[in-house]
């Protein structure tokens, strides 16, 4: 390395303020962040994380699997927009002799400080409703915007808007998410689910809700699978999620209950393993334990676990619509709905066809349980090595000559 370029790609390093959930937290979005970052600090561009969960208290250094960054505490507002420019400004000085941007992954809506307006900003953002809300679209037209879509749908609805944008998707790492018989405590996967002579439905999904909407269509799913389990006697859900609704989510046990599952064919994570947080290693043992993912929803602004699923070798059930219409690979199963309004964002959600999560589930039990080799090519499209080269390396480039 010398000077301020990498001979390797011919480009300049870059001084880049990471806005997201901490990259130490197992979200969505902390994992994107933890992927992206480790890659573009390898590549030698000086990264700060800028935190706006995960990372509470205290300014402090970080590994990315790179090597160590600094983290910089959230703010006082809910979503840290507060410090965001003078956090940023703080990284900038601390790089004066390289281009300073900012990149953010998190709902743009959030990010209302003015005095973002003239800080130069990349922002991945979800979009999971048609057409796109107003409250993104008018972020995304602020010239000092550059927007990134994270899906071909996302992409296509903010261009229908009139506004041009970047797509990268999301991505997993590959050689990780694959099929896996054993935990890495030699603990099949079949049994820490706890489904070994059954056929077991799957859901993986983060327990968090909009007041009475949840993106993630808990009661379709839970009606749906009870319709299904009614005719089976060796059918098990597995639910890897949080129960309770700790994080503005639903009570999951009533609604399931309410939907006539039967509790002797429901199977939950250990809540606490879950809460500590689950090596990616054992996911990917969870996943191929798995007959099939469900994964109906009313928007998904991408879907990771749609394509970590599927990586591993297990079909979903996904809803055809949003960015979930474009991740079912050749052997899973897309349901239609029907619109609804989601007043909050004056847009439309789609609700899942309760009646064609049934028709699914059924035919994915009917097919029985084998090897899928194309659902596994169909992932590879999303290898986060692949990605960056392919999608984040002229990005960057491209972001730093502006």
């Amino acid at each position: 390395m010398g000077g301020v370029f990498y001979y390797a790609y011919g480009m300049t390093k870059s001084t880049i303020s990471w806005y997201s959930n901490s990259l130490n937290q197992p979200t969505g979005y902390g994992t994107q962040s933890k992927q992206v970052i480790s890659r573009l600090v390898k590549d030698g561009h000086k990264v700060a994380m800028l935190s706006n969960y995960g990372g509470e208290g205290v300014n402090s250094l970080i590994e990315t699997g790179s090597g160590l960054i600094p983290h910089y505490s959230r703010g006082m507002t809910q979503y840290s927009t507060d410090v965001l420019p003078l956090n940023h400004a703080h990284w900038k000085a601390e790089n004066p002799n390289l281009p300073a941007f900012m990149i953010t992954l998190y709902d743009v809506w959030v990010l209302d400080n003015p005095a973002l307006d003239s800080i130069p900003i990349a922002s991945w953002t979800p979009i999971d409703h048609q057409p796109a809300p107003e409250k993104v679209l008018t972020w995304l037209r602020k010239p000092n915007v550059t927007p990134i879509a994270m899906s071909k749908f996302g992409k296509a609805m903010i261009e229908q808007a009139g506004i041009e944008s970047e797509y990268i998707p999301h991505a997993i790492d590959t050689n990780l998410f694959k099929p896996t018989a054993l935990l890495p405590e030699g603990k099949s996967g079949r049994e820490f689910v706890g489904g070994e002579d059954k056929f077991v439905v799957g859901m993986n999904f983060a327990n968090k809700a909009g007041g009475f909407i949840h993106r993630k269509a808990v009661a379709e799913n839970f009606l749906a699978f009870a319709i299904f389990a009614s005719k089976h006697d060796d059918v098990v859900l597995y639910l890897h999620t949080e129960p309770y609704g700790k994080q503005s989510g639903f009570v999951l046990p009533n609604i399931l209950q309410a939907c006539g599952v039967p509790a002797e064919k429901v199977l939950m994570v250990d809540p606490i393993a879950y809460q500590y947080g689950i090596s990616q290693e054992t996911l990917a043992a969870i996943y191929s334990a798995w007959d099939v993912g469900l994964f109906c929803n009313y928007g998904e602004g991408f879907g990771l676990g749609q394509i970590e699923a599927q990586s591993c070798g297990i079909p979903i059930v996904t809803s055809n619509f949003a960015a979930s219409a474009e991740l079912a690979g050749p052997d899973s199963f897309l349901v239609n709905g029907q619109p609804f309004w989601d007043a909050g964002q004056h847009t439309w959600f789609n609700i899942p066809l309760v009646s064609g999560i049934v028709d699914a589930l059924e035919q994915a039990y009917q097919r029985g349980r084998k090897e899928f080799p194309n659902t596994i090519a169909f992932a590879k499209q999303y290898d986060a090595d692949k990605v960056y080269k392919e999608s984040w390396r002229p990005l960057i480039k491209k972001l730093s000559s502006k």
